[in-house]
This record gives C-alpha cells, structure tokens and sequence, in this order.
C-alpha cells in the first residue's frame, strides 16, 4: 500500500509541490471547480505531474450548485440526491470523466450524497439512474467510478453498486466519514463493502453528539478509526491500493499533521 495525500486541482506551475514536499509519489487530484475541468488545464496539469513525479490514483470531481456537509441541508443540497441538481451535476460529472481521460487517471470519484436507506423511496430510483448513466458514461471512457462514503451506509452503498450494475463501480472508502457521519465503524464496513474498495483516505475522527452537526475531524491515530486495526483489515481483504492522507484544515498545522501521518503509517504498515 503506497501513502499519498489529497492534492487540490490548481491552473499553475506548483499545483504538485503540495504532493513532493512530503516527498511522496502519489496523489488523489481533487477538482472543487468545474470551471477548471478544461483540456487546457489538463495538459498543465500532465506536464506538472511528470515534471515532479508524482502519479494520480484518481480524479475527486465536485458538482455545481449548493452543498451543505451537516444533517439539516446536506440531504437536499448533496451529489446526486437533489432532483433540482442532478440534471447538471450529471454533465459536471461527464466533464470531470474527459478530464480524467486526459490526465491519465484510472477513475472519478465523487460524494453522490444522503442515497435514501428505504429502496421504496420515490427518490431511490431516480438517483440509481443518474448514477448509471454517470459510471455507464465512464467506463465507455475505461474509467472507474467510485463512490467515496460518507452520507451513505456501507448496505446503502453495496445495495446502489448492485442495482446500478456497471463493472466498473468501487468505493473510495473515507474510514473518518463513516465515523463523522454516524453510520458505521470502518473495521466492520470492510465486511459489507471490502471487495469494491479501490481507494483508501487516512483521515480520523469522533462520532457525532449533536443531530444536526457531524462529528469532528481530528489528526490521524487521535478518533476512532482504530488504524493499526483498520489497515490489518485491509491486508486481509487483500486490499493493495494507496493510502491517501487527506487533513481538512490548512497551513502550518495541516504539514504537520500530513508529515505526523505518514511517519504513523510507515510505522503502522512496518
């Protein structure tokens, strides 16, 4: 398992020295604006990647219109839920799966939001589609799509990947996420949705104490993932992929933390 780190899409020269400065070799790309999902940008984003030898795991796209990461909005404002959205944020998606192909990533990866527990909901079907016609667009394209967790527990997640039916559908397991959101531990998930991981964030976190507000982030090895635990699970489901080590807060802190991290995992994966 190769460690990485979450790297913002940027239109520059420098938009790898997030990734080199840790002197790793690997990286999610992260697209939070479609505005950027150009072939222009793409070509820079080649020549960076070469020029400071770092490899793309995979492509996060982010969708147009609102998004509320909490209990209270996030269901109606997240991925591909909302019915007002999801007509858009399907071509968003379709353009982030051109970029990928012009970069080399293997996949996309995205948030598809608060999927309904309830198969019965009048809302379930429709958003089974969108996603179809999303993975369906992206393996034309021989890409992976791979939901990332977070609204959505690990049966919702392994019961859509069913019914959607495309062979080229995995899971960018976010162990914090499932903890921040409250639905489930990481350690048992890999027994529900193990064999469709595909990709791994290192991130950490504590459960939530307030209904409308998720749990708190925190640095890696301080919440309740339980790592050394999680990433023997992970060895026994065979899973061989990349370790991408993703800290939500900025600055000074947020390096420490990242260089904190890898030296944990290092020492974890010995």
């Amino acid at each position: 398992m190769e460690i990485g780190v979450i790297n913002i899409l940027k239109n520059n020269g420098s938009c790898f020295e997030h990734v080199s400065q840790f002197g790793l070799k690997v990286c999610q790309l992260t697209g939070w604006d479609p505005v950027l999902c150009t072939p222009e940008v793409a070509d820079n984003v080649v020549r960076e990647s070469r020029k400071h030898g770092v490899r793309i795991c995979a492509l996060w796209g982010w969708v147009a219109g609102p998004g509320k990461w909490n209990f209270t909005e996030g269901p109606v404002t997240l991925g591909l839920v909302p019915e007002q959205y999801r007509e858009e944020r399907v071509r968003t998606l379709k353009g982030w799966a051109d970029f990928a192909e012009r970069i080399g990533a293997p996949a996309v990866v995205t948030h598809c939001g608060f999927i309904p527990e309830n198969m019965t909901d009048p809302v379930y079907d429709g958003v089974v589609q969108a996603i179809r016609e999303v993975a369906a667009y992206c393996e034309s394209k021989g890409l992976g799509f791979w939901f990332e967790t977070g609204q959505e527990t690990p049966v919702v997640l392994l019961r859509t990947i069913e019914r959607v039916g495309t062979g080229n559908l995995g899971i960018n397991l976010d162990p914090a996420n499932l903890i921040l959101y409250g639905k489930g531990n990481p350690i048992d998930a890999l027994d529900v949705i193990g064999p469709y991981v595909r990709n791994v964030h290192v991130k950490d976190g504590l459960y939530p104490t307030n209904g409308d507000l998720l749990g708190k982030e925190v640095l890696v090895g301080t919440g309740k993932v339980r790592f050394p635990e999680f990433l023997a699970k992970l060895r026994e489901i065979g899973y061989d992929g990349e370790l991408i080590i993703e800290r939500e807060i900025s600055g000074d802190e947020q390096a420490r933390d990242i260089r904190a991290t890898i030296d944990n995992l290092t020492k974890w994966l010995a």
